[in-house]
């Protein structure tokens, strides 16, 4: 799974070297569960988006169950693959926020190339069985990745969608930052997402503080 290959890898640099860790890595390296994302791609959000260029950070829970779908970045699907549920409705509220017509694929590699980190609580799931990894301990490696993000000088936008991202809500405690919730996406989950209107917030936080609007064109 290590290293990154970017600036993250010396930010989390203690976080890799925990007790913490190295548990969540003798799980996954010895299990015969079935493991989504696969190992490769666990990293692929900090990969794609280097610790220095994030401007926007979107949170969810836990990677897609199913098989082919996770892959690595929060609530984006490959090309080719159904647009998940929660994805779709991502997408019926980005068009409604600010007009973006409805993509016809799911993934969103576009966006972490902007900086937009797509991040999840919980890295990993087992095959079926959604919030199976939620005590497995990623926390070692999601609470420093948002301390360090708050801990920067550079005005950043966090999206916390969903109860298990809202509970890190207290790490973006700096009041130079934009800290949005709402439900999570899912059709399954309670409380409103519709109408949050987190791109145009967003953009007009980032243009506010003299930083590049994302492009949330999806294609």
């Amino acid at each position: 799974m290590l290293p990154i290959g970017n600036d993250w890898d010396a930010v989390l640099a203690a976080a890799f070297a925990s007790p913490q860790f190295a548990h969540i890595q003798s799980y996954l390296e010895s299990t015969t569960d079935l493991i989504y994302p696969p190992a490769h791609e666990i990293f692929v959000a900090l990969r794609l988006t280097p610790f220095a260029r994030v401007r926007v950070v979107i949170l969810g829970q836990d990677p897609y169950h199913t098989a082919g779908a996770a892959h690595g970045l929060a609530f984006s699907v490959r090309e080719g693959v159904r647009i998940p549920p929660s994805l779709a409705n991502i997408f019926t509220e980005l068009h409604n926020d600010i007009g973006c017509p409805r993509p016809a694929h799911g993934n969103l590699t576009a966006w972490a190339h902007q900086g937009v980190l797509l991040l999840n609580t919980i890295l990993t799931v087992q095959a079926g069985q959604p919030r199976s990894h939620a005590t497995l301990g990623w926390q070692a490696l999601t609470h420093p990745i948002l301390t360090a993000l708050n801990q920067r000088p550079t005005p950043t936008a966090f999206l916390l969608w969903g109860a298990d991202a809202q509970k890190k809500a207290p790490l973006i405690d700096a009041p130079h930052h934009l800290c949005l919730t709402a439900a999570h996406p899912s059709p399954l989950a309670r409380g409103k997402f519709y109408g949050s209107r987190p791109f145009s917030q967003a953009n007009q936080f980032l243009q506010a503080n003299g930083l590049e609007a994302i492009d949330w064109a999806v294609g």
